[in-house]
């Protein structure tokens, strides 16, 4: 007896291929596809076996899957925007989201890739959360704007409905070109990185939208601007687990 996915397959043979070439950009991005034993990012930091050093994705297959998830239900559903993330490290997940758009011949549709691409800021005074942050030490964090480009042109994906904002975001956010937005993925880190990317972006995420963070359970700092974010604008959209760290929500209104 066939199942209802393949018996759709059958049906929409494009589906199917679809769903291959996803398949194979999650595998290509998290570098599983020439090492099956390379940590699986989905589960919690003790089960990482290092840092990566080939892949062009971080984020695991769960979390791929949920960007996966997220914007083929605002295609299906035409919310109107673009899609976006802040902080993209080597672009792997942009670099999915453009894919995405690809395998449904969406061409209405920007890919924006927000960082410094020189790495984390130094924790401001303004926002004590992030005072005890050492992340901008990290200099594996700091990834140029070049190679994440670099990084697209490899999947035959850098093309003009992928869309580049360089800087700190609290100065290219406040007056981005965006207009709208269906799909918002931050992964900043910090207290500030998450709020301002919450405070000058959320506003443009259409209703219907989908709103994932990246860094929730993984840095307090970050679900403490998540949770002083949603307090201060009555969101109750309810906040769905991805895995250990990322969470998401659709917005209501």
């Amino acid at each position: 007896m066939l199942s209802c996915q393949s018996l759709e397959h059958r049906l929409d043979p494009d589906a199917s291929a679809r769903q291959l070439y996803l398949d194979l950009m999650k595998r290509c991005l998290t570098n599983t596809i020439y090492d099956p034993d390379a940590a699986d990012r989905s589960l919690p930091p003790a089960h990482w076996s290092g840092w990566p050093k080939q892949a062009h994705s971080m984020l695991g297959r769960k979390r791929l899957d949920n960007i996966q998830f997220c914007m083929e239900r605002v295609i299906e559903d035409r919310i109107p925007g673009d899609v976006i993330e802040t902080g993209v490290w080597r672009g792997g997940a942009t670099i999915f989201m453009r894919a995405v758009l690809r395998a449904y011949d969406v061409r209405d549709r920007s890919v924006w890739v927000a960082d410094s691409f020189e790495g984390l800021p130094h924790p401001s005074a303004a926002y004590p959360a992030d005072a005890d942050s050492t992340l901008h030490e990290r200099s594996e964090l700091a990834v140029s704007l070049e190679e994440v480009a670099d990084n697209f042109r490899k999947y035959d994906l850098l093309d003009e409905q992928v869309r580049f904002l360089k800087g700190w975001f609290s100065e290219t956010l406040p007056d981005s070109p965006i207009d709208r937005l269906a799909v918002l993925r931050l992964d900043g880190d910090m207290y500030e990185s998450t709020m301002d990317a919450l405070m000058h972006l959320y506003g443009k995420l259409s209703a219907g939208g989908y709103l994932i963070v990246d860094d929730h359970g993984a840095v307090p700092a970050c679900q403490a601007a998540v949770r002083d974010f949603r307090n201060r604008y009555g969101i109750v959209s309810p906040i769905i687990e991805v895995d250990w760290t990322a969470v998401y929500w659709r917005k209501l209104e």
